[in-house]
């Protein structure tokens, strides 16, 4: 599953290929894009909906929340902020068009003419003369549009008003979100996936995280210093920007930029699927358990096990 860097690596491309053009027609190849996985019978006027709510929008900008991505949509005319003033502000957002990738989403940026990919579920025609396309061989993923609402500080989709803000983003507060998870009573790693607690780790960074702060991921938060989950919070930042830094992640063809170009940092990756190899710290063999239903990585020299008394 796309993680932040890969999700932000793919909104970089998105951003710099749709803001500021207009929407002039959309595609629908596949229904069952426009619902989530636990919602694949879609109703037919779903499509018609969809196609009629995006025809002559204005694409702002891409946008991202932790694993979430969305378009934001607006008038694509600048506004006087009062009569006469000279003062202008941007258009107000009001709808957004929410993408999730899934474990196999692509949005690749096309001209007209190139031939479709067997695997694509839905098309955007802009008037830049390019084609923004929704490519997914699994179907994980889906599209569509949402109002924007607020949500920690700034407008997001309606879908993803719980989720918390991210590592990367101003809203994000570390004090806050450590005091949070001291709360938390299950093992860290699972705590670290809570998208309501902090957004953006997922199984990859959530290992390498803890990894890079020494921390085991069966260790309890309430019963862990603060210092050690602050340490952790700053592994997460600083690993996920190293990934951003190289395009993210890619283990096969799914994962891959607008460009269909992938990332690199699966070269760096310091436990995260090496299980049964050598730690390259101190030489012992990884070791690969279950928490919370995913697979985990991690040393058991370099973080070891808590002792509770």
């Amino acid at each position: 599953m796309p993680e932040l860097p890969e999700v932000e690596s793919v909104r970089r491309g998105v951003d710099e290929w749709t803001a500021g053009t207009t929407i002039t027609g959309a595609e629908v190849a596949d229904p069952r894009i426009l619902g989530t996985t636990s919602q694949r019978r879609i109703d037919p006027s779903a499509v018609s909906g969809f196609v009629s709510a995006v025809t002559g929008a204005h694409i702002l900008k891409a946008e991202r929340r932790g694993k979430f991505m969305w378009l934001s949509l607006g008038e694509g005319t600048v506004l006087a902020s009062e009569p006469g003033s000279g003062a202008c502000s941007p258009p107000r957002p009001e709808l957004g068009i929410l993408v999730h990738l899934g474990m196999s989403g692509q949005l690749r940026v096309h001209s007209p003419g190139e031939e479709l990919h067997r695997h694509t579920r839905a098309v955007l025609h802009l008037d830049s003369d390019r084609e923004l396309r929704f490519v997914d061989q699994r179907i994980f993923g889906h599209i569509g549009v949402q109002p924007l609402v607020h949500g920690y500080g700034r407008l997001v989709p309606a879908s993803a008003i719980h989720i918390a803000p991210d590592p990367l983003e101003p809203a994000f507060d570390p004090e806050r979100v450590v005091a949070e998870l001291k709360k938390k009573r299950t093992a860290i790693k699972a705590a670290l996936l809570d998208q309501t607690l902090v957004s953006g780790i997922g199984n990859i960074y959530a290992d390498e995280a803890l990894f890079r702060a020494g921390v085991h991921p069966l260790a309890v938060p309430t019963r862990t210093r603060k210092s050690r989950l602050t340490a952790v919070l700053e592994s997460a930042t600083k690993v996920m920007s190293d990934a951003l830094a190289v395009g993210g992640t890619s283990f096969d063809a799914l994962y891959v930029n607008v460009n269909g170009e992938s990332g690199y940092f699966d070269r760096a990756l310091l436990v995260y699927g090496r299980g049964g190899q050598e730690c390259v710290r101190c030489g012992t063999e990884i070791v690969k358990i279950t928490v919370g239903g995913r697979g985990t990585h991690y040393c058991p020299v370099c973080q070891k096990a808590p002792r509770y008394r």
